[in-house]
């Protein structure tokens, strides 16, 4: 039996990117089309970020939406009260999110917590956020939250030069990810995702890999969630909550297929289709979410990406 032929990843980098940039084209100009689109690239976004701590090092973090809020929130403040810069406050928002997402994995590997023990832990940092954000109404204004519209650069205003600017950023992100899986660091990602235990009698420094995992993963998710607010036009606690952060990008890794290029880029398209679908639903899309996640856990664990090669007779990235 011949072997699968292999996709290079710079191949597979370049469909995406000419096939992304085409979309605006396939909208026909629909303004509400193209807001979709470029909060699908978002989402896309969020999701490489927790596929470098979770698909590559069984990190499971629950707080993905506070570490992009916490971003968010330290850049917004920062350039409404100090009126500095936002490309200025951006950084320190990422540099905040990587110290946060580096902290819990250190803590996480030095007590030896299993990935449902750094579920929880992460879960209630989630909520310690939702409520310090609700907390400090003097800086965050609370429940009713920030307009950012008004100090948000131009670049991110609006229309096609957001989805543009935003692409860009999914596109350095998915070549930074390629390139760190081709690394030394990639080949220590395999193994600890393969039996942390092995990776360690081996010589790996499991701490050093898994930290460096988190905090380059917490800083993607910094980065987009920066973005994400400025383009929004509006932050609140509601916009970086579970239900509409962590478990959006749990369900469109699963679908997509965790420890691939490609798994968040199809899992986020995947995604957005069938939220434009539940959205009659109202809040009800929650329980749906729920049961993708259960039935993906259970019948479907390699995604989309693997059930492509096997039907196309060759190996994805």
């Amino acid at each position: 039996m011949t072997a699968n032929r292999p996709v290079s990843g710079r191949a597979a980098l370049s469909a995406v990117a000419v096939a992304l940039a085409l979309v605006p084209l396939a909208l026909g100009g629909s303004a509400y089309y193209l807001r979709i689109a470029t909060l699908a690239l978002i989402f896309m976004g969020y999701t490489v970020a927790f596929n470098i701590i979770f698909g590559h090092t069984r990190q499971l973090f629950l707080c993905l939406g506070a570490l992009a809020g916490a971003s968010a929130y330290v850049s917004v403040v920062l350039t409404m009260k100090l009126s500095m810069s936002p490309w200025l406050t951006i950084p320190i928002g990422i540099a905040v999110a990587a110290l946060l997402g580096g902290a819990f994995s250190y803590v996480s590997v030095r007590r030896s917590l299993g990935v449902i023990f750094v579920g929880i832990v992460t879960l209630v940092f989630s909520m310690i956020f939702h409520n310090l954000v609700l907390g400090l109404r003097d800086w965050t204004n609370g429940e009713t939250g920030l307009e950012t519209k008004a100090i948000a650069p131009a670049v991110l205003s609006g229309g096609l030069p957001s989805y543009y600017a935003i692409l860009a950023v999914l596109l350095v992100a998915l070549v930074a990810y390629h390139l760190l899986m081709r690394s030394r660091a990639g080949t220590a990602f395999q193994a600890i995702a393969d039996d942390e235990l092995a990776a360690e009698l081996a010589g790996i420094d499991v701490t050093a890999y898994k930290v460096f995992a988190a905090s380059v993963g917490s800083a993607l998710l910094g980065a987009i969630g920066a973005l994400h607010a400025y383009y929004g036009g509006f932050i609140s606690p509601t916009v970086f909550a579970l239900s509409s952060i962590d478990i959006v990008v749990l369900v469109a890794l699963l679908l997509g297929g965790m420890g691939t290029l490609l798994g968040p880029v199809l899992g986020g398209i995947l995604f957005t289709l069938i939220d434009e679908l539940v959205r009659p639903l109202g809040q009800l899309n929650v329980v749906v979410y729920g049961i993708m996640i259960v039935l993906l856990v259970v019948t479907f664990r390699h995604g989309v990406v693997a059930m492509l090669g096997k039907r196309l007779k060759i190996r994805l990235p």
